[in-house]
C-alpha cells in the first residue's frame, strides 16, 4: 500500500511541473494562436540563475526573483524577435523553427558558460522528509502542487478581475476586434509571453532541488509540458493542470512498477493515442457551426 501511496505522491510532483509549464503554453497560445518552442528553456534559464547567482553569495529570496525577472525579459524578446515577425496567419510556422534554434543556442551558451556537469539548488524543505502511510516526500515537494493550483486560481482572478487580463482574453477571442476597441495587441503579446516565460521560471525553480540543474534540463519537461497542453486544449487551463497531474501519476506507476525506459513508451504513446481521440483536446470546447 505504501509503494501505491508513493508513487501518487510523486506523481503529483512531477505532474505539477508539468502543468506549470503547460500553463505558459496556454497563456502564449491564448494571446497569439503562437507559443515559444525555446519555452522548456524558460525552465532552465531560472534554475541556472538561481544556482549561479547563489554561488556568488546572493541570497535565495534575492536571487530567484532576479532569475524569474531574466526569464521573463527572454520571453518579450523572444516574441519580439522570433515570434511577432514570423507570425502572419494561420498557416505561418516560421516562428516554430525560429524559437527552436534560439532554444538550442541558448542551451549551447548556457553549457559553455555554466558547464555541463549538472548542479543542485539546496532548498530548506528538503532536509527532512514527512512520512505518510509509509511512505516519504519533502515539504518541498509538497509545495509544488499546491503552487500549480496557486497558479492556476491566481490567472483566473487576473483574466477576470484585471483590466489587462480582459485585454489579453479579447486579444485572444478577436486580435482585429480588439484593436479596434483601443486594445494594444502586440503589447498584450509581450506581456502574454512574459507572463509565460516567469511561470516556466518557477516551475524550473521549483524542481531545480529535485532534479539537478544543467542546460539540457529543460529540453524534455518542456516537451512533455506542450504535450500536455496539447491533449488538455490549448484554451483551457483547469483541463492543462488536471491532464498535468494525471500524466505525471501514470509515468510514475509505470516507472515504480516497470522501468525508465517503459515509462517514456507508455507515457508517449497513451498521448499518441488521446490525441487519436481528442485531436483538438479533451477539454476543448465543441464548436458548433450555424448552417
Amino acid at each position: 500500500m505504501s509503494a501505491y501511496i508513493q508513487y501518487l505522491l510523486s506523481g503529483m510532483v512531477i505532474g505539477a511541473i508539468y502543468a506549470i509549464v503547460a500553463l505558459g503554453f496556454y497563456i502564449m497560445w491564448s494571446a497569439v494562436r503562437a507559443v515559444n518552442f525555446a519555452h522548456g528553456d524558460t525552465l532552465m534559464i531560472g534554475a541556472v540563475i538561481s544556482v549561479a547567482l547563489m554561488w556568488t553569495g546572493i541570497p535565495l529570496y534575492f536571487g530567484i526573483p532576479i532569475a524569474i525577472a531574466v526569464a521573463a525579459v527572454f520571453g518579450v524578446i523572444i516574441e519580439r524577435i522570433a515570434v511577432r515577425p514570423l507570425n502572419h496567419g494561420p498557416s505561418s510556422i516560421g516562428w516554430m523553427l525560429s524559437t527552436i534554434a534560439i532554444g538550442l543556442m541558448i542551451e549551447a551558451f548556457v553549457t559553455i558558460t555554466f558547464g555541463s556537469d549538472p548542479r543542485s539548488l539546496p532548498s530548506p524543505l528538503m532536509d527532512e522528509p514527512i512520512i505518510f502511510m509509509g511512505a516519504g516526500v519533502f515539504m518541498h515537494e509538497l509545495l509544488i502542487p499546491v503552487a500549480a493550483i496557486g497558479l492556476l486560481f491566481a490567472l483566473d482572478g487576473f483574466y477576470k478581475h484585471t483590466m489587462l487580463g480582459r485585454g489579453m482574453r479579447a486579444v485572444a477571442l478577436n486580435p482585429m476586434a480588439a484593436g479596434l476597441m483601443g486594445i494594444d495587441v502586440k503589447r498584450v503579446a509581450s506581456i502574454s509571453f512574459a507572463v509565460a516565460a516567469a511561470l516556466g521560471a518557477v516551475a524550473g525553480i521549483l524542481a531545480a532541488p529535485i532534479v539537478q540543474v544543467s542546460a539540457t534540463m529543460g529540453l524534455l519537461l518542456g516537451l512533455k509540458g506542450f504535450l500536455v497542453a496539447i491533449i488538455a486544449g490549448m484554451s483551457n487551463a483547469r483541463g492543462v493542470v488536471i491532464v498535468g497531474f494525471a500524466y505525471g501519476i501514470l509515468e510514475r506507476f509505470v516507472e515504480g512498477f516497470g522501468s525508465t525506459a517503459a515509462r517514456e513508451v507508455v507515457g508517449f504513446s497513451v498521448m499518441i493515442l488521446l490525441l487519436l481521440i481528442f485531436p483538438k483536446g479533451i477539454f476543448s470546447p465543441k464548436e458548433v457551426q450555424k448552417v
